[in-house]
Order: C-alpha cells, then structure tokens, then sequence
C-alpha cells in the first residue's frame, strides 16, 4: 500500500444523513469529520438533504449566513437553493443543505434524462426513491455551481458519494464533465439488505442470485440500478468491510477498489478515569432504578446489565437471537448474578408509559410493565410476541428480567431522559449476535465505552478485530454465524451471558480494559488511511482520463466593472398618532369594528369631520389622521360633541363588559376570508361576507367564539371600467396603520409570530388581531422581512397566484392557525371549518395530539372528528380545491411520520384511493374526514352537498347521509338600513335589542302605519339614486360612460321609478344576461309610460374569470344604447359600501342561478331585512325563502335539459312577471295617498315572513343547537380520563376492522323475487352471521325497502332493524318482522355494518357490507 498519497484540495462528502440522523452512516460521517478537520477545514464540505420540517430551528445545523453568501446568490440565480452553515457535531464541518423538493414537479424530466444518459431505470420508483434522486441530483449541481464560482482548474477536487440515495449526484457530474473525481461508497447493498430482511440464505448461495432478478422479485428496481449505476461510473468504488465487497462484486457487477472501514472518534468517550466513573454510576443508577420500577423487584446493586441496540431489524440484528439467549440463561440451572436485559430498540410508540413515569416520580404504585412506552401494535410487534410466546413476564424470581425500550433515547424520551452513550456506559455486557452487518459500530462504541460486547463473523467490525486484533480478546466474542447455525449462535450467546455474570471484580475490570483496547484498532487515526487512499486512487484516475491539474492559478483577463451599491434595507416602524386625553375614546373606537353596525358609533365619527370622514371612505382610523389639529381644539371645547362621545363610549364599554360572561361551548372558526368593512380588504365574495357577518352575531349573542384567517396586502381589488366596458383590476396595497387590526404583542412586547415547516425553510407569519365587538379575529401576515420574497407574497392577494400558492395559504390558514391560536392559549372544544380551504387544521390536530398526548393516529383521529365541524358552500364538485400528491409531498411530505402512519394513508384522508397517485388530494374530502359533522348552506344545498360527497360512503344512499344543513343568514344590523332600525326597535320588543328573541317578534312590522312603510322606502330609493349618480359624476369611477351618457343617465334616472337591482359576483352561473334575451320586450317593459322600471347592475368579476368579465362588458354596452341609457345602469367598484345602498334602496332584488348552483346566495336576504321582495329562481336560501305575497319566484323544476332552451323560457317568465305581477303592484297606487296598497302588504310580508328566518341570529343559534353544544359535549366526553373513551373507540375500531373479514352470511330468509310479501302480515325475516369472536350487539343487520324516482334514483321508503336472538359459537342468529306500510313494487336489500352506541352516526365508521 503506498504510503505517499495525492491530497484533494477540496473534498465534498454527499449523505442523506448530513444534519440528518436516520442510522449509523450519520456516526460514521460525522466521527469522520472531527478527524479531517485538521487536515482539511473549510475545504471539507459536507452536503445533505435540507429536510427538517419542523418549525423549530435544526439542532443538527448551525446557519451561517456570511458564510460564502456570494455563492450563495449565485446558486440562487441558478434556480438553486441551499443553507450554509455548520454540521452541528464535534468539529462542526462545513455543511451545505439542499432543498431538493423544488425538482419535484421536474422529476420525470430529470430522471429520463439518467435513462437516456446512464440507464438508470427509475420507472418503477416510489416516493422515497424519487426525493432521493432528486437530492443527488440536487447535490450535484450544487457541486459544480461551488466549483465553477469559487474553484480554479488548479484545485484537485473529490467528491465522495454515500449509498444509493446520492447516486445520482455522482452520475450528474459525470454528465457535465467538470474535473471532479469521484468515490462511491455503499455501507450495504440494496439486493443484500433486501435478501437478509425477507429472511433468505444470503451467504452460502449468494453466487446463485441474480441481482436484477432479485431487484424485480422485490420491487426495487429503481435504486438497484441506481446503485449499480452510480458503483460502475464512479471513478473508486469502495465499501466498508470485505462481506460487502463480497456482495457487490455479485450484485453489482464491480468488485470495490478500496475497503474503506469505518472508524470511531474516541472523543466523544469520556475523558479521564473520573469523569469515566461518574458518568458510570450515574448510568447504573439510572438502569437499575427504571429496572426495580418496571419489574416490581428491587435491583440488587450487583446485578448484570445487559443491552442491545440499534435497528429495529429482527433478524438482521440478531434480536432473535438475543431473545432467545436470554429465555434459556433464565430457563437453565444458573447460579450466577441476576441479569436485567435492555433491549433499547426504537420502534413506533405513543409515548412514554403514564403510569411507569409517574411511578419513577415516586407515586408508590405497584405497576409494572414491560415495554417502557407505549407500543402503537403490541399484537404485531415482534419482540413482545417473542416474549409472550416465552412467556417471558419478568416473573417474582426469574434470574433473568428483560425490559423492552421502544424509543430514540436522545435525552428526553420521558423515562430515562439520558442519551443513549450516557446510558451505555452503565451495562455490563451488550450483545449484537447480528446476521446481516456490513460493518457494525454498535459493538464498536461499546468497545469505546469499556462495556464488553458480542458480535458475529457476519459483522464486518468482528472480521475486523479478527484480523487486526491478534490477542487475546476477552472484552469482544466474535462468534462463527453462517445461515445453518442459528440454535448454535444462541447458545454462544447464552455462555457469553453466564460468562459475565459469573466474573468477579478484578476481572471485570480486565475485561473492560481489553475492550477499550480492541477499540483503538478502529480509531480513525487508524482508519483514515483507507478512505486517503481511496481519494488519491480517484485523483489518479482523473489524470490518467486526460484531466491534469495545473500548479498555478490560471492568469485571467483583468476586468473592469462598474461597482454595484448594494440594496437598502427597510424595515417597517410604526408612527402612532397622539390624540387629546379628552379624545382618546376616538381611538378605542375606531379599533373596533363595533362601530359599523352601530349607528351611534358611526354618527360619532361622521360628526368629528364630515368631509374628512368621506374622503377616507369611511374609515375611523384614516379619518383621524385627516382631522387637523385645529380641529381636535375645536372638538375638546365642544360640550355637545363631548356628551355624545361620552353616550356611545358609555354604550360600547357596557356592550363590551359582557364578554367575561361567554360561556362554553367554545369554538375556534377558521375561513379564508371576512367581509367585515371597506376599512379591512379581507373579502372577494359571498363566504368571506358571511363570514364576516357570521362573527358579527357571535359578538351581538356573546358566542365563545375566537375567528382565524390572512391578512392580505392587496385585499380585495378596485374595479375599473374601460370606455369598453372592460374589466380592469386593480390592486391597491392596504395601509396597515390605516386598517383596524393590531399587531399582537407577548408580555415582553414582542410581535408574536408563527412558524410552519416548508421546504428547505420556515414561513414566518406575524398574528395580527381585529377586534369585532366582543370576538377576537386573528389573522396571519407573511408579507415580512423574514420570509423569502416568494414567501412573502403568500398573504398579498385572496385566493392568488397558481396552486402551489394556494397550497401554501392553506397551509399558513389551517397548520398556521392551528398554531397561533395555540401561542395565544386558546384550546376550543369545537374547531369550525368554513369550506375546505382550512381543512388542514386536522393534520395539525392530529400532529399536536399524537406528539404531544401520545395518542396513536386513529386516538387522536376520534378526538379531532368528534370536535370537527366542516361547513362546505360549494354546488358543482369542481369548485373543490384539490392538489396534485406531487405538490404535496414537497410541502407536507414530513407529516405522515409525525402521525406515524405512512404517506398512502394520509393521502386517504384526502382520496377515495389513497393509493392512487393519479387522484387528486380534495380539500372537502379531507375536511369531512377529519370532521365529525358536515353541513351545507341551505336546504337545498345541503341536498347536493350529499350527492357531491356521496362516494365517500358508497354503502349508503345519500339520502342516508349525515350531512345536514343549516341555511345562511345576514346581519341585520349591518345590513338594515338607519331608517328601518329606528321602527323596528319600536315595534319589535325589548327582547330584540339583547339579539336573544324568537323571531316572531318581526310581526311587529305589521304594527307600522303604512305611510310610514312606503315614506322609508321611498327615501331610501332617493339615497340609492342620488349616490349612483354622485358616483357616475366621478369620471374616475365612471370612465364607462362618455361625459354625455353620464348626462343623460342623470336626467333618465329616476328615484319615483320601480328599481330592480342586481349585484354580485358575476359569474357564468349566475346568469346576469338573463333578462337580455329579448332586448325589445326588455326595452318595452323599461320605457313602459305608465309603469316604467329601472334596472341597476353591479358587480366584479374574478380577474382570471374571462366569462363572467364579458358578461359586464356585454351590460355595460347595452346600457348605452338609446333606449336603455339611464334606465339599464352598471354601477362601478361593487364593493359593502355601494351594496348597502343597493339592498336598501332598490324595490325588488332580482337572482337568476342556474339551478341548483346557488349554495345558498344571501344578497336576497340583505335586501329583505329592508323590506325589498326577492325575485329569484328558486334556488339556495329562497327554496325556503319563497312566501307568495312576499316575493316572486321562477319554478324550481326545470324543463328543458339543454339549458339554452331553458335560459330562454325563464327569460320569458321573467318579463312576464315583471310585466304582469311586479310593476302592476307596484304602481297600482291609491289617487288619495299616491301609496300602493298591495305593495306595502308585500314589504310588510317580506319583512315579517321572509327576513325573520335568514338572520345570522338564527343561523347561529341553529349552529349552536345542532353543532356547538353536542359536539363540545361529545369532546369532553373523548377526552375525560386522558382520553379513555377516544381510546375505547379506536380499540374497538381497530378490533373491528380486524375481525370484519371473518363476518360471513351463513343465511338469509330475507323478502325477494320468490318470497311475497302481503300487506297487513308480518314476514318473518332471518338473518345467521358468522362473527368470530365479535359479540353479536356489535353487528347491526337491516332491511332497506326502496323506490326509484324517476331520474333513476333510489329513495328509501321504510327501514327494518334486525334483533340478535342467539350467539352460539361465533354464530349469531338475528330476526325482524317485515310489514310494509304500502303495497307496490320496491327494491330491496339488506345490510350488515359494525354497530356501537358509542358513535355519532353510522358514516363515522367504514365497515358496511350489502348482504
């Protein structure tokens, strides 16, 4: 072996477990790096995968921002991102982190491209495959973009790839020709390992095994040919130990240039003889105590500790065999010391043992236990049946105790709360009787820690000391393991057991130093040599290839360059404004949105300037810093304005002091956006105003009710009119100091902020909290310096950007709510979902639950549904956001292990298939999963809603369904106009003004003078008309119409002329150009000379909504035509504030859906709180709506299929009922009083009849009834007794689903083709089930008598529940008495499904099977 090697100037070392610790490579590289750093420092630069996802800063990774930023912003302008910083370990290397997720939705073409180049075959890839791919590839790139920007063709370069996951990295560089050498380095190979754990011979016929043919039999192709690929092009080819190399000349079809044995720094052992006996008996302790607590027997000082670590790999590790050693010690005639064996083996558990802990704490309880933690599968797992099969239960006298420990032992596991080193140094003896080990540093870091250990032939590190090791070795047995001498490999085990116990102290102490000895061999002052070599052999090969490498600096061009200063940076700092001490209540005011329902609170502030409080549109906030100081004088010697400001604040703080009577049940509300007030751009359309409205009434009924969402920068956009009649958006930025929402403050003053893991980051958001009358609403802001730019424009539009940034919205709103809620200390009995966009508040629920309650997936699941409410407002299955799993893995890829279950399963919280790759992720389907109730908007919708939803419960009709309703209602004092407010306070009782009251009390309509009626109404057509005309004098707002046509609408506009208005979003389905069928009937009715009408339109269409932006075009140029101008109007910038005055002023309120894709439409309802009839299609709310005298309506049912046809007939109803109903009511006026009569009844009727039934008052007490109350009660109940019935539940789920597929039909005596059943006699049905070991009460068995309508669908006409009658030997027989109430033709058909009193509905659970 040469002794003079050629150093690389650079070394790049490329793992998966660089700041990433999944195994032992982590060690080995990690140890390694300690010992190079010396030698190479910053020139020895490790690079990793950048996947930590949790918001917590990685404690393997130390960010350095200065370090090689300029690189850095290079990388980033070659799409390339990557952390900088230091590997947080001993030495702290160099460690370069890359975000490899960014390549996901290129993965197909940069994987193509290793077929086509090397082919690498990675069409049969999984996931786990594919993000390692992309991470080599990532990290290769990354690679030549730091040698072409910071290295000189002078520098020798090597860059050594670690197992298969990194191959690709290695195959890149080979494609882009860059002077780099090469090393790849396998710990174990993917056929081996893949042969070992399916349990075959690996050793004596590895000559007979086909590689590829293995690859295919075990479904891993992919990283097969990766690995063969990346072995064959590599410049060196090394692996760790010479059985490895055995399997890699076989399987890989290239025998290793180099064995490169692994290595341990003694650095991390303890440093002197005092140290070392402190941290021992600190151990000692530590395992004894646990030991005693578990076991129920005191410890005796003197006993043998034994361990095993590692893998939870049965048979591979030997675990088997440990076991079994362990069973005959306590099984033979032994005199020796007691032994209390460890098996510190992670495995996936719910956290530590309550009871075992609390005992450790000193409860003086006489639990004992086994298992440490609590196991998710103890009947699955492998060692707890093992020793169950043994019936090894640490019995009172056995000599031999073992105790199971499931869990990373990393210092805070919640029982021994030490490191797995601070406990290792306290055994006696460790065993690793391992089958299949490359190389094996478990035995090896015992050795380090002077614990005497066991290892096999089969373990690279026992070859090692064989044959490095020529002494006597009394502190390692290496025993001979071969694939035929397994009994033989127990029994050596067992002797090594008795042969510790037996020693004496003096020679213990020999044994412990032998072990330390025999652990120098493997010193990386020892081993280092190998991997030197390996690196020299690659720069070799290099050069022989053609590269060389020149001695000196390549002499370059000087070039000149204009220096660049660099950027600014700005931060935002606050300026408030000081107003007078006699008017500070202004500012407590104006801060809370109480006052925009408040006509008190508004009167106030219009008193204060009135030209300043029009010029800021109203806004409190941005009036006060319009309002000159002189007038703030003014205001402070102003008695009268004092004593009114004095009124309202008395009226608000009186208001306010009942928010410390709320009461449970208490309800977190979770919606993407709120239509709150001009003030506060949250809003786009109908949900975000219901929304809004919604708080508003829990804040009037003192609801405990805490609202989330985002705060948007740009919020909702401006509208502006070309002369065209064309759509410009136009987005304004909201001023922050200008809106009302404040920024949190913690008790030490700081912004509290969130964090949610995104990939190779974490977004930052900042809580922001608006105060609406008694309910807090938080919303979350990442337009912040914190945030990379792509992160920071999250929150800058509502629903903007493409999916992947609507994704990382719903992300921010469901897991970044869930977790600003939680900084705030809210923890709800009741979370409501408003529409799928928050669905993601299950997954955090989930996460919180299991990580921190320790409860298993499907524990954690029955409390997060049972406190879930998922209310859906969207008609036709398209309008459900939905994801591509691809998009999905990049961002939420890591949650699957914190739930502890794998990605197929999450993804079926999402799917109908969660295997599926090709389906899509639903939002609605994940929200009705993690939610206990679903519910629709309306009646009708909550009809649609089922048949939407209906194939997530194929074995029930959706008629069946739980999805229920509850229809959408207004706030009324929001919406109802000033005028009317006064009357109905009069005439509506006492009980209204406490917004507790039935709604009968609208009848007090009835009790007001008809001239007062119409006096309002015609008032409030004067408003509507006077500001439509103000706003089209306004040529900004206006610039549709010529200076001309603006004229002449003024002159045409009429306030003493029926108005129909019509304003909302203008989609396609909406149907705005309904009433423009037939222009000369429409131009007819508008110009009729006794009884005209006028039209006014308003609205916005969504700016990627082409469709419905025509549709305003189209309006806009037809209400210019002569005939129409003045009498046809659109309205410019719809937005509260010009809605208000439409649903006040206007006299009927027109909606044409296209049914039934009105969920629910509450335009209508605002309309008729002001006495204004609804003329609607009956579709949504006015299904229910609909009174005659008090409204108009189109049929429900449709007649005609092709929907041109029926656009044309409803067209027709339209006009005529115009013609023929409306406007003949409406001017049927008595000569005497110049009032119509029957038109006053109908404003009447509206009023007491219609708007009675579709306030948010209702809305929210039947949310409250149907909802709130039981759901909150059902949370309790879960929850009691940390989580007993949850736990209940979920067992009993589990035991079902277990035994399910033993449920069969012995037979059935049930009515069909050849069974008549007669009208008045019982049928006596009979239905005998095998059930196993279930109880027969746990099977519910049923009879379904149907019809089919006639659109081909079954409805349910009559139910019949069997009765179990006898269980006899896992056979239960069940009967029922069949009696149809009517005589026809049904279909029939029975059902089993698992049955529970304990369930909220059958939906909850899955298992149902058609007999």
């Amino acid at each position: 072996m040469k002794t003079e090697f050629i150093k690389p100037d650079y070394l790049f070392e490329v793992s998966w477990e660089v700041c990433n610790k999944v195994g032992g490579i982590y060690t080995v590289i990690a140890t390694k790096s300690l010992y190079l750093k010396s030698e190479y420092n910053r020139h020895h630069i490790m690079v990793g995968p950048d996947v930590w996802m949790d918001t917590e800063s990685n404690p393997d990774f130390i960010e350095d921002p200065a370090l090689y930023r300029a690189w850095k912003a290079q990388a980033a302008s070659e799409g390339l991102r990557v952390r900088v910083g230091r590997w947080n370990v001993p030495g702290k290397p160099t460690a370069i982190l890359v975000d490899f997720k960014q390549f996901l939705t290129r993965q197909n073409e940069i994987l193509t491209e290793f077929w086509k180049k090397f082919g690498v075959d990675s069409l049969t890839g999984n996931w786990d495959y594919r993000e390692s791919a992309l991470f080599g590839y990532a990290a290769g790139r990354v690679i030549e973009s730091f040698y072409k920007f910071n290295l000189e063709s002078s520098d020798k370069v090597v860059a050594q790839f670690h197992e298969w996951m990194t191959g690709t990295g290695l195959l890149y560089l080979k494609s882009v020709n860059v002077p780099i050498a090469t090393v790849f380095t396998t710990h174990a190979t993917v056929i081996g390992r893949c042969i070992a754990g399916n349990y075959l011979p690996l050793y004596d016929g590895i000559h007979g095994y086909d590689a590829d043919e293995k690859a295919r039999h075990f479904n891993v192709v992919a990283r097969h040919s990766l690995e063969k690929k990346a072995a064959q092009y590599s410049d060196i080819f090394t692996t760790v130990s010479e059985i490895t190399a055995q399997e890699c000349r076989q399987f890989l079809g290239r025998a290793v240039d180099v064995v490169t044995p692994n290595g341990f720094e003694p650095s991390f052992t303890p440093a002197s003889e005092e140290e070392y006996e402190a941290k021992r008996a600190t151990a000692r302790k530590k395992l004894v105590d646990v030991a005693s607590a578990m076991c129920g027997e005191d410890v005796p000082e003197n006993a043998v500790l034994v361990g095993i670590g590692g893998r939870y790999e049965w048979k591979n590790k030997g675990i088997d065999v440990f076991i079994d050693a362990l069973d005959k010690v306590n099984k033979m005639d032994f005199k020796g010391k007691c032994v209390h064996a460890f098996i510190m083996i992670p495995s996936g558990h719910n956290g530590p043992d309550k009871q075992l802990a609390a005992k450790l704490a000193g409860n003086g309880s006489n639990y004992t236990t086994r298992a440490s933690h609590y196991l998710m599968y103890p009947e699955y797992d492998n060692v707890t049946r093992r020793l169950n099969d043994l019936q090894f239960n640490n019995a009172i006298g056995d000599k031999v105790k073992v105790y199971f420990i499931p869990s990373y032992l990393n210092g805070n596991d919640g029982i021994f709360n030490m490191s797995y080193y601070d406990l290792l140094v306290g055994l006696d003896l460790t065993l690793f009787p391992s089958y299949y080990e490359p190389w094996g540093y478990t035995p090896l870091e015992s050795l380090a820690f002077r614990v005497p250990t066991l290892t096999t032939s089969l373990a690279g590190f026992g070859l090692w000391v064989r044959t490095y090791y020529t002494k006597k070795h009394p502190g390692i047995t290496v025993l001979d393991r071969n694939d035929a001498n397994y009994f033989e490999v127990v029994d050596g085990v067992a002797e090594r057991v008795k042969e510790i116990a037996s020693l004496h102290k003096a020679d213990r102490k020999k044994y412990m130093k032998n072990a330390k000895d025999v652990s120098d061999i493997a010193l990386w002052e020892n081993n280092i040599i190998y991997y030197k070599e390996a690196y020299s052999k690659s720069l070799e090969k290099l050069m022989a290839s053609g590269e060389s490498f020149q001695t000196t600096r390549n002499n370059k061009s000087m070039e000149y360059r204009k220096f660049e200063v660099n950027q600014p940076s700005w931060n935002t700092v606050f300026v408030s404004r000081q107003l007078p001490e006699t008017l500070k209540d202004l500012e407590i005011l104006s801060k809370n949105l109480w006052w925009c329902w408040n006509e008190s609170a508004k009167n106030l502030f219009a008193s204060v300037d009135p030209q300043a409080w029009e010029a800021s549109g109203m806004n409190p906030i941005a009036m006060l810093d319009k309002v000159s100081r002189k007038r703030y004088q003014q205001l402070e010697k102003d008695t009268k304005f004092l004593a009114d400001l004095k009124a309202v604040m008395d009226e608000f703080n009186e208001y306010m002091s009942l928010k410390e009577k709320r009461t449970n049940p208490s309800v977190a509300y979770f919606c993407m956006e709120y239509g709150l007030d001009t003030s506060l751009k949250i809003y786009s359309g109908g949900l975000g105003i219901l929304a809004g409205d919604y708080i508003k009434e829990t804040s009037d009924m003192n609801t405990n009710l805490v609202a989330v969402g985002l705060l948007y920068r740009f919020g909702y956009f401006n509208q502006k009119l070309t002369a065209h009649g064309e759509q410009v958006a136009e987005d304004v930025a909201q001023d922050f100091m200008k809106i009302p929402a404040t920024p949190v403050r913690d008790e030490n003053g700081n912004w509290v902020s969130i964090s949610v893991a995104f990939p190779g980051r974490n977004l930052n958001a900042r809580v922001w909290r608006v105060d609406v009358g008694r309910t807090e609403l938080y919303l979350l802001d990442t337009d912040i310096p914190e945030n990379l730019p792509e992160d920071r424009s999250i929150t800058y539009n509502l629903y903007g950007g493409d999916w992947e940034n609507r994704l990382k919205q719903e992300l921010l709103l469901g897991v970044g709510g869930i977790r600003a809620i939680r900084k705030l200390g809210f923890n709800p009995q009741v979370y409501h979902c408003n529409e799928g966009h928050a669905a993601f508040i299950g997954l955090e629920r989930l996460r919180e639950l299991i990580a921190e309650q320790n409860l298993e997936f499907q524990e954690a699941l029955e409390v997060v549904r049972a406190s879930s409410l998922f209310t859906t407002h969207t008609p036709v299955p398209a309008g459900h956001d939905a994801f591509d799993e691809g998009m999905l893995r990049k961002y939420i890829g890591h949650y699957p292990q914190r739930l502890k279950i794998d990605w197929e399963t999450m993804m079926g919280l999402g799917k109908n298939d969660g295997a599926n790759v090709n389906e899509k992720f639903s939002m609605s389907i994940l929200a009705a999963n993690i939610s206990q109730e679903v519910n629709g908007v309306s009646w009708l919708h909550g009809e649609v809603s089922r048949d939407i939803l209906g194939h997530m419960w194929p074995a029930y009709l959706p008629e069946e369904l739980h999805v229920s309703y509850v229809t959408n209602g207004v706030h009324y004092p929001t919406w109802t106009a000033p005028e009317w407010k006064e009357v109905h306070a009069k005439v509506f009782g006492e009980e209204f003004k406490t917004h507790h009251y039935d709604k009968s009390c609208f009848d007090g309509i009835y009790k007001v003078s008809d001239e007062e009626v119409w006096n309002i109404r015609t008032s409030l057509r004067k408003k509507l008309i006077d500001e439509v005309k103000r706003r089209l004098s306004d040529p900004a707002a206006a610039s549709h119409y010529s200076p001309r046509q603006v004229v002449t609408i003024k002159e045409n506009l009429r306030d003493d002329v029926l108005t129909i208005g019509f304003a909302r979003r203008f989609a396609t389905y909406k149907r705005a150009h309904l009433l423009f069928r037939d222009l000369d009937r429409l131009a007819e009715i508008v110009n009729d000379p006794k009884q005209p009408v006028q039209f006014l339109f308003a609205g916005k269409a969504h700016p990627a909504d082409k469709a419905g932006q025509d549709l305003i075009k189209m309006i806009v140029d037809i209400s210019k035509q002569p005939r129409f101008i003045g009498k046809i109007v659109f309205v410019p910038n719809y937005d509260i504030t010009v809605a208000k005055y439409l649903v006040q002023g206007v006299d009927v309120w027109m909606n044409n859906p296209t049914r039934p894709l009105e969920a629910s439409g509450t335009s209508g309802e605002k309309a008729a709180m002001n006495g204004v009839m609804h003329f609607s299609v009956l579709d949504g709310w006015w299904v229910e709506g609909y009174k005659k005298g008090a409204g108009w309506a189109l049929p429900m049912e449709r007649t005609y299929d092709d929907q041109n046809y029926q656009d044309e007939l409803d067209a027709a109803t339209i006009y005529n009922i115009i013609e023929n109903e409306i406007a003949p009511t409406f001017y049927n006026k008595s000569l005497s009083t110049g009032r119509s009569t029957d038109w006053i009844e109908y404003i009447k009727n509206c009023v007491a009849q219609v708007a009675c039934n579709f306030t948010t008052n209702r809305m929210l007490t039947d949310y409250i009834n149907q909802y709130y109350v039981p759901q909150s009660a059902r949370f309790d109940a879960v929850v009691a007794d940390d989580y007993a019935k949850a736990r209940e539940i979920a067992a009993w789920k589990k035991r079902l689903r277990r035994e399910w597929k033993n449920v069969e039909v012995v037979s059935a005596l049930m009515p069909d083709s050849n069974n008549t059943v007669s009208l008045g006699q019982d049928f006596n049905a009979e239905v005998v089930l095998n059930i196993g070991d279930l109880a027969a009460e746990e099977i519910g068995v049923e009879l379904l008598f149907a019809t089919t309508d006639n659109k081909g669908k079954l409805h349910i006409q009559e139910r019949y529940d069997f009765t179990p009658v006898e269980s006899v030997d896992g056979r239960a027989k069940y009967v029922a008495a069949i009696n149809p109430d009517r005589s026809g033709l049904y279909q029939v058909a029975g059902r089993i499904y698992a049955k529970n009193a304990d369930l909220p509905h059958r939906q909850d659970f899955e298992l149902v099977r058609w007999l």
